[in-house]
């Protein structure tokens, strides 16, 4: 039987070092199953993300400044390490180990330690070293030349995929496979996540295209990029546009019976790019005529995968969300306002909820210190001399 709101990740304590997106994010999403996360920033400029996306990525998570060039604050991290179960840091290669922050010096404390580090590019290899950020990550993934309406035309994309897909989400399913592991073996392990490769990972479509074909298809050509009418944006007369996504016959025939238009049904993946380009040009010209809220109208009931295209404050006032929980609105003195998405992962016996707001800067420094075995006056002493704030 379940027990009422037990989150899975209760009793896990994680040492997030990273800054910026991917493994903030990342620790958040693991801090809102239940962790405890300890967001560790250095006692200068801290995590440079703005506040607005502070306030969406650091939820839940306890804040603690230390100043790891020092050697009493790689002491107070390795004390934190003794009874962590994961770290998780995006220094670029070589930092971590400066700063005595690396897997193998906190390991020498707690062989149970699981270790992620999140860089661009990995531990190792010829761009170890390279800069970069989500468009460059896209890019050399060969993902970037797949996104878009053309092949002159590439898109930019104000969700950052790389980041996240490769990121996050890469780093989350490696943290979780290294510590259920950990507590069967009592030994930790290492993570090299390089962003670059997990959203190559993701690549798979435009792969399958590659390996059937000997090279994929321009942006715009394939599959889901364009090269098939039932598949693609359509613009309405108020400038709005609609999603069609009609892969599967049953869902063209139930489009084309809406639209009173058999003769369109026999056109529905048949034919070389020119006539799928008619196709396309007929079906704009049709969708043209007609507002968006006319659309919806006319298509309400239709069981054929057509959608609005929404705005995000559109969809933050949608009521499937809404039915199921998802947005949390939230109010603090220096993040202001926020409207949250709450954790997508449900499952039985656990309720989201957020516990705690975006830490401040060493908001919960002197606290995580005690926990930590430190008394009150070696807390004054560091906190005095800069080491911790």
């Amino acid at each position: 039987m379940d027990t009422p709101n037990s989150a899975p990740l209760a009793g896990v304590r994680i040492l997030d070092l990273s800054r910026l997106l991917p493994g903030p994010l990342g620790a958040q999403y693991l801090a809102d199953l239940g962790a405890d996360v300890i967001k560790i920033e250095d006692t200068q400029g801290g995590d440079p993300v703005p506040p607005a996306l502070r306030a969406l990525c650091n939820r839940n998570k306890r804040g603690l400044r230390l100043n790891l060039k020092e050697p009493e604050g790689q002491a107070a991290l390795a004390a934190l390490a003794r009874s962590a179960d994961v770290v998780i840091e995006s220094f670029r290669p070589g930092v971590a180990a400066r700063l005595r922050a690396d897997y193998r010096n906190l390991a020498a404390h707690n062989p149970r330690l699981v270790y992620c580090s999140i860089t661009g590019y990995g531990q190792d290899g010829p761009q170890r070293d390279a800069a970069g950020h989500d468009l460059n990550y896209a890019a050399c993934a060969g993902v970037a030349e797949q996104t878009g309406c053309g092949p002159d035309q590439p898109a930019l994309s104000n969700l950052p995929v790389a980041d996240i897909l490769g990121g996050s989400l890469t780093a989350v399913m490696g943290i979780l496979a290294a510590l259920y592991d950990a507590q069967r073996s009592g030994r930790g392990r290492y993570i090299d996540i390089a962003i670059a490769e997990g959203l190559l990972a993701g690549a798979v479509v435009p792969l399958a295209t590659l390996n059937a074909r000997g090279d994929t298809r321009p942006a715009g050509a394939d599959t889901l990029s364009g090269g098939l009418a039932c598949y693609g944006l359509y613009r309405t007369r108020d400038a709005r546009y609609l999603a069609l996504a009609a892969l599967e016959p049953k869902f063209w025939m139930a489009l084309c019976r809406r639209l009173e238009r058999p003769d369109l049904a026999p056109l529905h993946r048949n034919g070389d790019a020119a006539q799928q380009a008619r196709v396309r040009g007929e079906l704009q010209r049709l969708f043209g005529a007609r507002s968006l809220a006319e659309w919806l109208e006319l298509l309400d009931g239709a069981d054929c995968c057509v959608s609005p295209v929404l705005k995000l404050a559109e969809s933050l006032a949608h009521p499937q969300f809404a039915a199921r929980d998802m947005f949390v609105h939230t109010e603090h003195a220096t993040y202001g306002r926020n409207v949250h998405v709450a954790s997508p992962v449900k499952m039985s016996g656990f309720q989201f909820a957020i516990h705690r707001q975006a830490p401040l800067p060493g908001e919960h420094t002197d606290q995580i210190l005690r926990e930590a075995g430190y008394g009150e006056p070696d807390i004054a002493s560091l906190i005095g001399r800069g080491i911790a704030l």
